[in-house]
């Protein structure tokens, strides 16, 4: 058994797993969590319209990283990796970045390829899986871009068969086209155009059509499931394995257009970070919804609360 920490830095959050990992003679492994933790950062914080990582972005990152190495050496963590996604990649200042995580952390954070971040997100979500249920879509809709990743899971790893990362996601969509609280139907228009726009090369490249279950991951599908289960607070053990029909996903994008900021940080279960991009993050889901609805035979989302972190968990061992 070893004892790993996850770190995944993306454009609106950074997140921690620590966990223990054994690994059975077939060559399986099964992690049991010892601690998760999420912080807001907003890394890409202007990042699509500047090009250039903000300095109080970094400065909120390296607080958090500041406390998230407390926690490895309080835990005893033998091996710990880090990724960074989307804001970095794109960042003409991303040296700064990754000098300070490898000044608090030890170890420097590292640029993952949009396709790699699709296929560890992949070997997260399917674990928790049935063989016979796949092939699965794994959709991983972040603050600066969206995965999908199509495969399959014999009930000890998973099998890639296509992937691909585009640059949409909550906080970009939100930057480049929602600007009205709430925002206003010509906006609406316009982010869904982008949205759908952008995705398309997502489904030129991974063969959807053969996907007979779909299970998203990150922040805003989870959230979504959490308003539609009208939780009073986040709880991630009600969210796990959850289903939302896709007209659950209409209804409550729906409702998200018509709220204002007040009225959405208002929802019991809303991060305070996530307040401001939901709606961006919801049309996204939405926009896969409704492709997967005249595509294929799915009719809903499975929620998960296993993701890039897992993978990255299994990927030490």
């Amino acid at each position: 058994m070893a004892r790993v920490a996850a770190i995944d830095c993306g454009t609106n959050s950074i997140r921690l797993l620590v966990a223990d990992v054994t690994t059975g003679d077939d060559g399986a492994h099964w992690l049991r969590d010892v601690h998760r933790e999420m912080r807001v950062v907003r890394l890409g914080q202007g990042v699509d319209a500047t090009g250039v990582l903000a300095p109080e972005a970094i400065a909120r990152t390296r607080a958090a990283l500041v406390d998230y190495t407390a926690v490895l050496r309080r835990k005893g963590v033998e091996r710990v990796r880090m990724v960074a996604t989307s804001a970095t990649r794109d960042a003409a200042n991303r040296d700064e970045f990754f000098a300070m995580t490898a000044e608090v952390l030890g170890v420097e954070a590292e640029v993952i390829t949009g396709d790699e971040e699709a296929r560890l997100s992949f070997t997260g979500a399917v674990a928790d899986q049935e063989a016979e249920d796949g092939p699965f879509l794994v959709s991983d809709v972040g603050g600066g871009s969206t995965e999908l990743v199509l495969g399959s899971w014999d009930g000890v790893r998973g099998s890639v068969e296509a992937a691909r990362s585009v640059d949409i996601g909550c906080v970009r969509l939100t930057e480049r086209c929602l600007r009205s609280d709430p925002p206003t139907a010509a906006e609406v228009e316009e982010a869904v155009r982008v949205a759908s726009d952008v995705l398309a090369d997502a489904f030129a490249a991974v063969p959807v059509a053969k996907a007979r279950g779909w299970i998203g991951v990150a922040g805003t599908v989870t959230t979504l499931v959490a308003i539609a289960k009208d939780l009073p607070e986040y709880d991630p053990a009600e969210i796990h394995l959850a289903r939302l029909s896709f007209d659950q996903v209409r209804d409550i994008t729906g409702r998200l257009l018509t709220m204002t900021h007040d009225e959405r940080a208002a929802i019991g279960s809303m991060h305070p970070g996530r307040v401001d991009v939901i709606i961006g993050g919801a049309l996204v889901v939405r926009t896969i919804a409704e492709h997967l609805a005249v595509h294929t035979d799915v009719t809903e989302l499975i929620a998960s609360e296993h993701d890039i972190l897992d993978g990255l968990a299994y990927s030490l061992v």
